[in-house]
């Protein structure tokens, strides 16, 4: 459906609504887009804790941190529940923001809403508003994006596998960023009148420069359960651990995308299918994400080894954190670069800020960052529960042995 914003006109000037970001691929926690630049999630105090106090060497892993701002659920005149954040209430550390956001009016009519009818109980429909200047935008600046959107606009099955709990080939788009913005729109109106305001935490969007984000989610470390789980949360944990590569190898998949040059579209796992991969197909499924349909990838083995090990060095040196939950992105641009540019210098491989990786035949763009803290301890934390001595062992195995995999498949084993 295409039309005007239902908004009233006295609160254009001073909403953004915001809409799923469509290259989540894992997690349960709906990640919305902000403006092009930046995402919001729910805020979690242990999460706001982590981000306040992160260590300098950290943050070439991490997004940047922009702020807080407060959201609130509405019902708009044609009866879909949205999301509404106010750029006036965020905080003067994301003055950054404001040229990206311009004039809040035209934020309005050049966004496009996703919203779920709250006209029936069981299922919802999927309605897009936009503006007809904004497919001409999409189109020219992120084409994967546009894709999703697409394909997301005539996806309403909210099933991620078949009755025999088998996951079908999902070769067109990901819709789990969408599967998780029902839920939560769920949660939300069931529990909270449309007046409550929410705080939200304003991160970096680490995929915006990138026109086909090939993303893999990895759940890190050994334990998963953060300290204040519950004897059945920790307990159920515990089962999924020993039960995926989580135990066997201290990482698991969490979900995917990857950009099939010879389809034309994106190839996409959740974290349903990441626990049933055994430790041999823990390593397809890595070859798989660096595969493009026509041949493997062979290019981007070694900066993305080189940029984990470089995040190896830093988490041995971060003594007392604890990283439960927290999942690792691995990101590559789909839309390989065919020109020739000129080698990067060596000291380029280790940046302290402006990852990713420049463009080129020999330094294609990837990039690895670290996300949700929600369960992150460390020492001096505003809700530490517990003070551990030392690094995260747990988080430790894994990453060595994903680059140790790695490693294997640019040897060709």
């Amino acid at each position: 459906m295409v039309g005007q914003s239902p908004l009233d006109p006295s609160e254009s000037r001073s909403a953004v609504l915001l809409e799923p970001f469509v290259h989540q691929v894992g997690g349960h926690m709906s990640m919305m887009k902000y403006d092009e630049q930046t995402v919001c999630k729910p805020l979690v105090s242990q999460e706001l804790s982590f981000y306040e106090s992160l260590p300098l060497a950290m943050r070439q892993f991490t997004p940047q941190y922009k702020g807080i701002v407060s959201v609130h659920l509405k019902k708009d005149s044609l009866g879909n529940l949205i999301l509404i954040a106010s750029p006036r209430l965020r905080p003067e550390s994301c003055g950054r923001l404001d040229n990206a956001m311009g004039d809040p009016s035209l934020t309005i009519w050049h966004k496009c809403k996703w919203a779920a009818s709250s006209s029936t109980n069981s299922e919802h429909t999927l309605v897009k508003w936009s503006h007809t200047q904004l497919t001409k935008t999409f189109k020219e600046s992120c084409p994967g994006k546009m894709l999703l959107r697409t394909d997301l606009q005539s996806c309403t099955d909210s099933l991620l596998e078949d009755a025999k709990r088998n996951q079908p080939e999902r070769k067109s788009h990901n819709p789990w960023g969408l599967h998780c913005h029902r839920q939560h729109l769920n949660r939300l109106s069931s529990k909270h009148n449309e007046n409550k305001l929410h705080q939200f935490l304003l991160l970096e969007n680490v995929v915006s420069k990138y026109n086909y984000p090939c993303i893999l989610d990895l759940k890190m470390g050994t334990r998963q359960h953060g300290d204040d789980a519950s004897e059945e949360k920790k307990a159920r944990h515990i089962k999924k651990c020993e039960q995926s590569t989580s135990a066997s190898l201290g990482v698991r998949i969490c979900g995917m995308q990857v950009y099939q040059a010879d389809t034309g579209h994106f190839l996409c796992k959740d974290k349903y299918y990441g626990r049933k991969l055994s430790p041999e197909g823990f390593k397809q499924s890595l070859r798989q994400f660096l595969c493009n349909g026509n041949h493997l990838r062979t290019d981007l083995l070694e900066p993305i080894i080189l940029r984990l090990k470089a995040l190896l060095s830093v988490i041995r040196k971060q003594s007392s954190y604890r990283f439960y939950s927290s999942s690792l992105l691995i990101i590559y641009e789909g839309q390989e670069q065919k020109e020739n540019v000129a080698p990067l210098d060596n000291h380029l491989l280790f940046p302290k800020t402006n990852w990713p990786m420049s463009h080129g035949t020999h330094h294609p763009k990837v990039d690895v960052r670290m996300i949700d803290f929600a369960h992150t301890t460390f020492k001096g934390s505003k809700c530490n529960h517990t003070t551990y001595d030392g690094p995260d062992q747990g988080y430790i195995f894994g990453l060595e042995n994903l680059i140790k995999i790695l490693q294997n498949i640019s040897e060709g084993k």
